[in-house]
């Protein structure tokens, strides 16, 4: 059966193109700026690549790459880096519309290739803060370009929006992220129920959440590689003093440890931990050294096993160094929840149901999963930090609260580990 055609705009290290792959479709075209993304893609797969800016990009450069005319191609994939509109530009801009900021262009340019090449359908996939209620000039902006584009060219873009959990998918990893689904046609696209769900609130015919445990189970490492993985800094002994699943609010006043930190007063991910029985937190794509999450035995995660929770094909290889690899699929798109997304976008939207089962599940661990890490002494080198330490004040009443102008941004410095 002849695969549909997918144009993938800000590609990356091709979480989104993995999935819609596994689903039937073929990446008939990747744009991509990065070069060591792009790298990562001829490693990989002979896609067509464009590496270029996309703002110096042509529709008609992208569909002769292609080898596509308007109209023919199946889907337009991508995810729009999209920095205002992520949670930290959220607290830090407050009201201001971030529309203005120049690194919202990605939006428009997306949109511009839409209206260009007119596919059967289109996934656009953005941080969650695009849709946040009161704040979602962003998405605000989308549904009018598309109405501007239904009227001049005779389509019928209807959005279909959703903030979907990759772990209610089948993903070993909590990730939230807001994906806009459409068809030229005007077709209704209902996002597919939850399959999984945790222990305590599973529903007839769904699954447990896969853990970090059935992800990582199999994934043998040398000891030269955990020998390059031992954490470093100013924090990497206190880490061992931290049970799986816990952050530093395990050394506060309310937690079990010793009193080191102030409640609240640091990032959610700073000194995380996986649990082998629980989802892995997101991963981060520029974490600092104290960064997580780590693994459950105080090391960083290789490459493989980060690849490994973001559901990507087993035999991919990923360009550049252990920062490089990290950035690239910290920004990626889970390669499963694309497939399962593709693969109702293909039943629902181009009329072809996927059969079998889906190629980049992760399959439930047999056995039982192992007891917890013991858990080490704080080291004698943090004890002078025991003390009163003051919890976080409250939203709007921090750190960064008070602007230069001495006014308070609505939101700012909104204690940071609401939102994991």
């Amino acid at each position: 059966m002849k695969k549909f055609t997918a144009i993938s705009l800000y590609t990356g290290a091709g979480g989104l193109d993995y999935g819609f792959e596994a689903a039937g479709f073929r990446t008939a075209v990747a744009v991509e700026l990065d070069e060591l993304c792009v790298q990562t893609i001829q490693l990989n797969r002979r896609w067509p690549v464009i590496q270029s800016d996309i703002n110096s990009v042509s529709v008609d450069q992208i569909l002769e790459k292609a080898k596509l005319k308007v109209s023919e191609p199946d889907v337009l994939i991508g995810g729009p880096p999209c920095q205002p509109f992520s949670k930290s530009g959220f607290w830090a801009t407050g009201s201001t519309k971030r529309l203005d900021d120049p690194r919202a262009s990605t939006l428009e340019n997306f949109l511009r290739v839409l209206e260009g090449t007119k596919p059967r359908a289109f996934l656009m996939e953005n941080v969650e803060g695009l849709g946040f209620k009161g704040k979602d000039e962003g998405l605000q902006h989308i549904r009018k370009r598309l109405d501007e584009i239904n009227v001049q060219h005779g389509t019928n873009y209807v959005p279909f929006t959703a903030v979907l959990n990759a772990a209610d998918f089948g993903v070993p990893q909590l990730r939230r992220r807001l994906f806009v689904i459409a068809a030229r046609d005007g077709s209704s696209f209902v996002f597919p129920d939850e399959s999984h769900a945790p222990l305590a609130e599973l529903r007839a015919g769904q699954r447990r959440y896969l853990t970090a445990w059935d992800a990582l189970r199999s994934i043998r490492l040398s000891k030269a590689e955990l020998a390059s993985l031992k954490l470093r800094g100013k924090w990497a002994n206190l880490l061992p003093s931290i049970p799986e699943g816990q952050n530093y609010l395990w050394h506060t006043d309310r937690g079990e440890g010793e009193p080191l930190f102030g409640w609240r007063r640091r990032y959610w991910s700073f000194l995380l931990k996986l649990a082998k029985n629980a989802p892995s937190w997101t991963i981060q794509a520029q974490p600092g050294p104290a960064t997580g999450p780590f693994h459950w035995t105080s090391r960083l995660l290789s490459v493989r096993e980060i690849a490994r929770l973001q559901t990507f094909p087993k035999d991919i290889q990923i360009a550049g160094s252990y920062a490089d690899a990290q950035r690239q699929l910290g920004n990626a798109v889970p390669s499963l929840l694309a497939e399962v997304l593709a693969g109702e976008i293909s039943f629902q939207l181009l009329n072809r149901p996927v059969k079998g089962a889906r190629k980049l599940a992760i399959s439930l661990a047999r056995a039982p999963i192992p007891a917890p890490e013991k858990v080490a002494r704080v080291p004698a080198e943090y004890l002078m930090l025991r003390g009163d330490h003051e919890a976080h004040p409250g939203t709007g009443r921090g750190y960064r609260a008070t602007s230069r102008d001495g006014s308070t941004p609505v939101g700012a410095d909104e204690p940071f580990e609401l939102s994991p």
